[in-house]
C-alpha cells in the first residue's frame, strides 16, 4: 500500500474537578413538574429511580473560579507533555463546548473571545499561525472537532491539532428539574499528528447526522420549573424522545462506520460512547450487535465512568480515553492494533461514530 497521511493521536489529558457531589445531595433539593406544582414522589424515591435509571451514583463540578476555559487549558497542558509536541508548532486548536464560561455567579453566556483563544493565551502560545476556534455541536462536539481536525491533517496543510471537549454543565441546569442530576463538569483534549504510513491505522473512517425536522428541540433552553422565576434560561430535555431517537439512530451510525472502515464487529475491541444514561447506552450497545445478527455483547467492551462523573458533555469521551490510556479505570486497557469506536449523540439532534485504529508503534 501506497505511503499516506494518517491521522493519529499522540497525547491525551483530562481535568476532573476535585468536587464530589453524591446524590444524597438531591435529597434536599426542590423537585418541581414542569407547571411548577410539587413533584408527587418523595426525593428518596426520586434519587433510587434516577440511580436505577442513570447508574450516576455521583459527579464532579468545578470550583467556583474555575471556567470552561480554564478546564480545557488543564486537559490540553497534560495533552501537550504526553505527545511530546512542542506547542508553538501546533496548527489549530478546536474547543467543542456549548455554554462558554459560565461563571458560578453570572449565569449569562460568555463567549468573547472565543473559548479556544482563551486556551491558546493560558498556553502562552506565541505563533499566530496557530489558528484557535469553537465548535459548538451538543455533546458530539469534541467528536467533532476530531473529525475536522482529521481533515485537515489529511489535506496536507497541517500536521498537528489539539482538540479539547470541556464544560460546566452544572451552572446551566434548574435546580427544580429532576434532570439537573445528570449534569457534571470536566474537559478532556487530544493531540491529533499527520504520520505518513503504508498500513491504515489512525482515523480510518466516520459517520455522522444532523436530524432537526421534529427532533431539533429534545434539548434546549427555557426558564426554571419554579413558578415568579426570572429570566434566567436553563437546559432542558425531552428524555423520553431522546431516549428514543439515540436507540433508533446511534446503532446505525455506528454500523456505517464501521462497514466505511472496511471492517466487521468482531475487529472492535472497545466502544467509547457518550455517557448520559447507563441504561442508554447499553441499549444502543445491544441493539448494535443486533444488527449484525448477534445477541451477546462481550463484557468490558463499553467502558462505563457515568457512575463517578456524571454526564460531562463533550469532556465525556476523550475523558474516558484519557483515563484507559493512563490506566486509570481498572479492567480496562488500550492496545496497539486494537479498533476503537468513539461514538456520540446529542443536541441537534447529532450524531457522529469514528472508527479508530491504534498504531503498533506509538499511543495513537
Amino acid at each position: 500500500m501506497a505511503q499516506q497521511i494518517r491521522t493519529v493521536i499522540t497525547g491525551t489529558g483530562s481535568y476532573i474537578p476535585d468536587r464530589i457531589v453524591p446524590n444524597s445531595e438531591f435529597l434536599k433539593a426542590d423537585f418541581l413538574e414542569k407547571n411548577g406544582a410539587p413533584f408527587e414522589k418523595s426525593n428518596k424515591e426520586t434519587v433510587k429511580k434516577f440511580r436505577e435509571i442513570t447508574g450516576i451514583e455521583e459527579r464532579r463540578y468545578a470550583d467556583d473560579s474555575m471556567l470552561a476555559s480554564d478546564m480545557g487549558s488543564k486537559a490540553a497542558e497534560k495533552a501537550l507533555e504526553m505527545s511530546g509536541l512542542d506547542r508553538e508548532q501546533l496548527d489549530y486548536i478546536i474547543v467543542a463546548h456549548n455554554f462558554g464560561d459560565v461563571r458560578a455567579d453570572n449565569r449569562r453566556v460568555d463567549m468573547v473571545p472565543s473559548l479556544a483563544s482563551k486556551v491558546k493565551y493560558h498556553l502562552g502560545i506565541k505563533n499566530p499561525c496557530c489558528v484557535a476556534y469553537d465548535l459548538p455541536f451538543g455533546c458530539p462536539g469534541w467528536l467533532q472537532g476530531v473529525i475536522q481536525a482529521s481533515y485537515y491533517i489529511r489535506s496536507g496543510d497541517v500536521t498537528s491539532v489539539l482538540v479539547i471537549g470541556t464544560e460546566t454543565l452544572s451552572r446551566i441546569c434548574d435546580p427544580h428539574d429532576r434532570d439537573s442530576m445528570i449534569y457534571a463538569d470536566g474537559a478532556g483534549a487530544v493531540i491529533l499528528e499527520a504520520k505518513q504510513g503504508d498500513k491504515p491505522v489512525g482515523i480510518l473512517s466516520h459517520a455522522a447526522r444532523t436530524d432537526t425536522e421534529t427532533q431539533a428541540f429534545y434539548l434546549e433552553m427555557s426558564r426554571s420549573y419554579k413558578p415568579d422565576s426570572d429570566n434566567t434560561l436553563y437546559l432542558k430535555m425531552d428524555g423520553r424522545k431522546l431516549y428514543q431517537y439515540a436507540l433508533t439512530n446511534v446503532p446505525g451510525m455506528v454500523k456505517e462506520s464501521i462497514e466505511k472502515a472496511g471492517l466487521d464487529l468482531t475487529d472492535i475491541h472497545k466502544v467509547l460512547i457518550h455517557q448520559a444514561n447507563e441504561k442508554m447506552d447499553e441499549a444502543i450497545l445491544q441493539r448494535l450487535f443486533k444488527l449484525y445478527g448477534e445477541s451477546e455483547v462481550p463484557k468490558n467492551i463499553m467502558p462505563m465512568t457515568i457512575n463517578k462523573l456524571g454526564n460531562t458533555s463533550v469532556a465525556t469521551v476523550p475523558t474516558l480515553l484519557d483515563l484507559i490510556l493512563r490506566k486509570r479505570l481498572p479492567g480496562h486497557s488500550i492496545n496497539p492494533g486494537d479498533h476503537i469506536i468513539f461514538a456520540s449523540v446529542g443536541a441537534g439532534m447529532n450524531i457522529n461514530s469514528v472508527v479508530y485504529r491504534v498504531p503498533e508503534s506509538s499511543l495513537g
